[in-house]
């Protein structure tokens, strides 16, 4: 995924915290574009590169994604 991809990522998802299939729709309205690959695994590869944040909600059925402060700081070297 280009670098430039993931400010447009974090503006979709805003301040709030949304399940992986809203996250989809918001990308999806944003980039107008419709993502080919699982964007679960993607946000897990994000996750772990501390771009965006997640966990499993056991009331939503899924996981829940976010972008806080802290992950819109940091830099990729």
């Amino acid at each position: 995924m280009p670098e430039d991809l993931v400010p447009m990522i974090w503006q979709a998802l805003g301040d709030d915290r949304v399940t992986t299939k809203e996250a989809a729709a918001r990308l999806e309205k944003a980039l107008h574009y419709r993502c080919p690959d699982d964007l679960a695994r993607t946000f897990s590869r994000l996750r772990r590169e501390g771009l965006v944040k997640g966990e499993i909600s056991f009331e939503d059925g899924g996981w829940i994604w976010w972008a806080d402060a802290e992950c819109r700081a940091h830099v990729k070297q």
